[in-house]
């Protein structure tokens, strides 16, 4: 007699035990035997043949893995090389104008690195010069070159984007074409250390180093190369999962050189001396008397002496 209870997985040929009497003690069937094995083996087989499935899943992501580290290495790999070329196509570009104004800067600075001590400013500063004197001496050589420098100085109010702040660089404005109207060219004397960051990547680090120290290029090129720097180093920042300070967004790069709200002062003669720079051409339209006042001071006051 059958088990009462038991479940009804085997038919009634392949039941684990069997009873013939109440008396005697329940024999194991050979069928039953080897049945079992054959489960216990099926089984095992079974475990096998699943743990190799499962492994050849894992290989699959792990090749999924190295087609998108690979993908994402040869996408990284060409938006580099992009940027170099970009940059290099943008560099090399220029105008007679341009090589001009950057042949007497390039001579101006380097024969005023080599003499040293040309401040005149009067101010405590570890280094041998302030910038603020090199710009001046340079808007001197160049006016002496017969062009028309000035120190330039930008400002601009801070937006939900970006902080405010100012800069000061120098310009040319040439109408020596009136065909092409008005040119204006941009002179930044140390335009490298401009876009440099603490925790750029090689790749970012690479890029910049092929920036000139001397940067002198219209209006037009150095809109191009902001582009192609600022959006290299928020690729840079993305690399290294950090966010990028609103002060390297294109945005506040732009309004460094290019803020509609600056000041040119020109110079007159050639003697270095604050008498000698005289505020000119467009004042901000919404400056203040008191701000007009205030740079209008040390100049009134050089004079009375």
């Amino acid at each position: 007699m059958a088990i009462t209870g038991a479940p009804g997985r085997f038919s009634a040929s392949r039941r684990i035990l069997t009873y013939e009497n109440s008396g005697r003690q329940p024999e194991y069937s050979d069928e039953l035997t080897v049945s079992s094995s054959d489960s216990v083996f099926g089984f095992l087989e079974g475990s096998v043949e699943s743990t190799g499935s499962r492994d050849g899943v894992d290989d699959d992501m792990f090749d999924i893995e190295e087609e998108n580290c690979e993908g994402s290495f040869e996408e990284n790999k060409t938006f580099w090389e992009t940027q170099h070329d970009q940059l290099k196509a943008t560099l090399c570009r220029t105008t007679s104008i341009e090589t001009g104004i950057r042949n007497v800067t390039r001579e101006a600075v380097k024969e005023l690195k080599t003499q040293g001590n040309y401040c005149n400013c009067n101010k405590t500063t570890s280094e041998k010069s302030c910038r603020n004197c090199l710009m001046r001496e340079v808007s001197c050589r160049l006016n002496n070159a017969g062009y028309n420098t000035a120190i330039c100085r930008t400002k601009w109010r801070s937006s939900p984007d970006i902080p405010s702040g100012e800069h000061t660089f120098l310009d040319v404005i040439d109408n020596s074409t009136p065909a092409k109207g008005k040119i204006r060219v941009v002179i930044e004397l140390n335009f490298r250390a401009e876009f440099e960051m603490a925790r750029a990547s090689d790749e970012y680090n690479q890029l910049v180093n092929r920036l000139p120290e001397v940067f002198v290029a219209k209006i037009e090129r150095l809109k191009v190369l902001i582009k192609i720097l600022c959006k290299a180093a928020k690729k840079c920042m993305e690399g290294k999962k950090m966010h990028i300070g609103p002060w390297r967004k294109q945005k506040y790069m732009q309004a460094k050189w290019l803020s509609s709200n600056y000041e040119r002062m020109v110079q007159v003669n050639v003697s270095l001396n604050y008498a000698n720079f005289e505020q000119i051409i467009s004042k901000p339209k919404k400056a203040s008397m008191l701000t007009i006042a205030l740079l209008d001071a040390p100049r009134k006051a050089v004079l009375a002496a």
